[in-house]
């Protein structure tokens, strides 16, 4: 994992309301301080929220100092325009946004977006100087046909734009029938796709696991050779869990 710091990214969905927001964005920044303070026991990890964003003005501030990034769950591609209900990545950025979580399967099942359209909002999200996490991950039925390697390189393919650099871009491998059940790969199946993903992306790129990330299988699948962090659902909105997740990272 040389010249690759690792990467834990809270994605709170549609989840929280101000005060509840604030509370927990308080209390992991408390933490993040505390943790970097003389004497105390340093994360061997970035760290990353992203809350909805009717909470980015929120949360942004209840983070401020803490070095922990606040990122967004989506934007649109274009800069502006008569999109209702949409955000633009400026807009994240405006807001306190340093990252932006795209192609989650969420998304692409839930809304229907395809890769061309992730393609392009990976281009809004570095038009606007965003980090763009690129979500990637296989159906049930997918794994059982054991397409899972085929179908992640086909949407790495179709959704990573020219250009794209470790500074940038970060991918996170979310297998669709995990999310949110408890259910996880095995080690040697997570390894597998991220050797995958590793294979097919810059030299330097950093590849997150997601999928019911929690604080009792963290250590494991954070010890795997090409996860360089995670991006936690659930648990993340739990400071101690997700505190708990970070210091697996060693």
């Amino acid at each position: 994992m040389a010249g690759r710091h690792r990467l834990v990214a809270g994605n709170w969905k549609m989840n929280g309301l101000h005060e509840d927001g604030a509370a927990l964005a308080r209390d992991l920044g408390h933490r993040a301080v505390a943790a970097a303070r003389p004497g105390g026991e340093p994360l061997g990890c970035e760290l990353l929220v992203c809350p909805p964003a009717a909470l980015l003005a929120t949360v942004g501030p209840a983070l401020a100092g803490s070095g922990i990034a606040l990122g967004g769950q989506d934007c649109h591609a274009a800069e502006k325009g008569a999109y209702t209900g949409d955000i633009s990545a400026e807009m994240l950025c405006d807001s306190g946004c340093s990252h932006v979580i795209l192609g989650h399967s969420e998304r692409r099942h839930g809304h229907g977006e395809t890769d061309p359209q992730i393609r392009a909002k990976v281009v809004g999200a570095w038009r606007a100087g965003l980090i763009a996490i690129l979500c990637v991950g296989e159906t049930r039925a997918e794994r059982e046909a054991g397409r899972a390697v085929a179908v992640v390189a086909g949407q790495l393919a179709g959704s990573t734009p020219d250009g794209a650099a470790p500074e940038t871009l970060v991918v996170a491998y979310e297998p669709v029938w995990a999310i949110g059940t408890g259910l996880t790969p095995t080690a040697a199946d997570i390894a597998e796709i991220h050797a995958a993903i590793r294979a097919r992306m810059p030299d330097g790129t950093r590849i997150l696991y997601g999928g019911s990330v929690n604080p009792k299988n963290a250590a494991e699948i954070l010890a795997l050779a090409d996860v360089d962090g995670a991006l936690v659902g659930g648990a993340s909105l739990k400071a101690e869990d997700f505190w708990t997740i970070a210091r697996a990272c060693g």
